[in-house]
């Protein structure tokens, strides 16, 4: 390895590996009591003479481990021995069978103008009376993708051989009346950290543009068993942050001078755009929430261990969550109730909550919580929120003020993220081919791959300790609370990092817009396996606005 790291354990059992000082080419230099000193400081600690001496006999012995450890081959498919879990002390999951009812269908005749913006639930009426094919829908949609990804670089990969082949796939069956249910026909669109078997899985970035994995993610698989038909792997910024790919910079429709944002950056952009009806999204610390509220979509971040994620990246394998974002909120329910549920590939799904949605036609009388601290800081999107808030109370809800717990600052403990990063590419830190991802800021991926190599074991372990006591504070403020859903500003208040650290479920969707007119969102939360309630809440506001029609007018 080129590069010498300052270099204290991030494997628990030891405290730190040590400090090389002085020796750039020999990273084998025996461990010194003055390597100690200046590695604890770096840590916070201070060790005297004699502590430091006693130590070198075991920072020497760890080193071998390492060197050793090492040597095992490692691929990021998989995971630690320790799973998360976001289950708080005394909680009752919810039990009891799965039930879905989708919104009464509306009878209207195809209009070819408005097919891009159409919702699934919409498309599947259409190809359930025949007045469309998915093959022309399948053909209709990848010609959109073809001609405007030119402007807005969402995606990576066409799946178009495939596509073709699921769509007359799919029209032989409904013309037999084997129905699969509202997503069959629909094309769709994969975030390229998910696998699917032919294709290449770039996951954004350079070193690994030609990456072939032989797998088909869970997730891709239950949504062909559900008929949906894969047009592309959307593009995503290189390793899951932001929205820079090795292609460059995915695009905002409503604003090409701009980015989408990130990391679900090409699913966001090409829903936005009517390139697709819905596509697959994952979330880690804003990866839905974020692309979503830019591109003026609807997204839905399920409950941690709630979606498969086998075949899928692993950036953290205690925050990563997988979820569908689409035009509405009921096409993310219609999508959601294809994708949930256990994988015995992913253990952190064994937890099997039922998932029970069916739209309210009104909200009078129930508690819906607001963090208050967000909604009354200053911020950007104030006034379309606090115009939220009254459209809420004119549905007749009981709005709660609540004060999200304090006890743990969720952004001090955040920084388990890098960590679990670190280690999933830490062949590619130890390689060098983090040189060739294309962003290399103070704020980018080889630099926290680096700098998170300096987080001791022992306050990764105390964090995640921290974690749990944030996860039991939570719970206690919603049941203090007695809400089932509580609505936050997407960004102000501190929402968006503490909820990604406790697991719970959110529904970003537009709201307004800006003086620039780009669009604003608001992020509905709930408790952890009730995306039902959560969604059939989200819903009635939704149905009470327009913004989700607003679509923006591409060149």
């Amino acid at each position: 390895m080129k590069k010498t790291l300052l270099v204290i354990s991030a494997c628990a059992g030891s405290f730190l590996l040590g400090a090389f000082i002085n020796a750039p080419d020999d990273p084998k230099k025996p461990i010194t009591s003055e390597m100690i000193d200046v590695a604890s400081r770096v840590i916070g600690l201070v060790f005297s003479p004699a502590e430091r001496d006693s130590m070198l006999d075991n920072l020497e012995s760890r080193r071998k481990d390492y060197d050793e450890l090492r040597k095992i081959d490692l691929p990021n498919s998989v995971a630690p021995a320790l799973y998360f879990n976001p289950i708080p002390a005394g909680f009752a999951m919810p039990t009891g069978v799965s039930s879905f009812k989708q919104s009464a269908p509306t009878k209207f005749m195809l209009n070819r103008a408005d097919l891009p913006y159409y919702t699934v639930g919409q498309l599947g009426e259409l190809l359930r009376t025949k007045q469309i094919t998915s093959v022309e829908l399948t053909r209709f949609f990848l010609d959109r993708l073809k001609k405007y990804d030119t402007q807005l670089h969402c995606v990576v990969t066409l799946t178009e051989d495939l596509a073709m082949e699921q769509a007359r796939r799919a029209d032989a069956e409904i013309n037999q009346n084997k129905f699969r249910g509202p997503l069959h026909g629909i094309p769709y669109g994969a975030k390229d950290l998910l696998a699917k078997q032919g294709y290449k899985t770039t996951w954004g970035a350079m070193p690994y543009k030609d990456q072939n994995i032989e797998v088909d993610a869970t997730v891709i698989r239950k949504l062909e068993d559900a008929g949906a038909i894969l047009c592309a792997k959307m593009t995503l910024g290189a390793l899951a942050m932001g929205d820079y790919w090795f292609g460059g910079q995915t695009r905002n429709p409503w604003n090409t001078k701009n980015g989408s944002s990130g990391s679900s950056a090409g699913s966001a952009s090409g829903v936005s755009a009517g390139l697709l009806p819905f596509a697959i999204g994952t979330e880690t610390l804003g990866s839905i929430v974020s692309p979503a509220t830019v591109c003026g979509v609807t997204g839905l971040r399920p409950t941690f261990g709630r979606v498969s994620r086998h075949g899928a990246m692993a950036l953290s394998w205690s925050m990563d969550k997988i979820g569908p974002i689409t035009r509405s909120v009921e096409d993310c329910a219609l999508v959601f109730n294809a994708i949930y549920g256990p994988d015995a590939n992913d253990p952190t799904t064994l937890a099997n909550a039922p998932f029970r949605y069916a739209p309210v036609s009104s909200l009078k009388g129930m508690r819906i919580g607001y963090v208050r601290k967000g909604f009354e800081s200053s911020y950007p999107n104030r006034a379309n929120d606090s115009i939220t808030l009254a459209t809420l109370r004119g549905l007749g809800a009981d709005l709660v003020p609540i004060d999200l717990p304090t006890g743990v600052p969720a952004n001090r403990i955040s920084f388990l993220l890098g960590v679990e990063a670190a280690a999933a590419f830490d062949d590619l830190t130890r390689s060098d081919r983090d040189d060739l991802l294309v962003r290399q800021t103070k704020n980018s991926w080889p630099n926290s791959f680096r700098s998170a190599r300096l987080v001791p074991a022992v306050e990764y372990i105390q964090a995640n300790r921290a974690r749990t006591r944030l996860i039991n504070e939570m719970a206690q403020v919603l049941k203090t609370a007695n809400v089932d859903v509580y609505v936050s500003p997407s960004y102000a208040g501190g929402n968006l990092t503490l909820t990604n650290l406790t697991g719970h479920p959110c529904v970003v969707l537009p709201n307004g817009f800006t003086k620039e007119k780009l669009p604003t969102s608001i992020t509905f939360m709930g408790q952890l396996y009730e995306e039902g309630k959560l969604l059939a809440v989200a819903k009635a506001y939704q149905d009470a606005t327009d913004w989700h029609q607003k679509h923006p007018a591409l060149q």
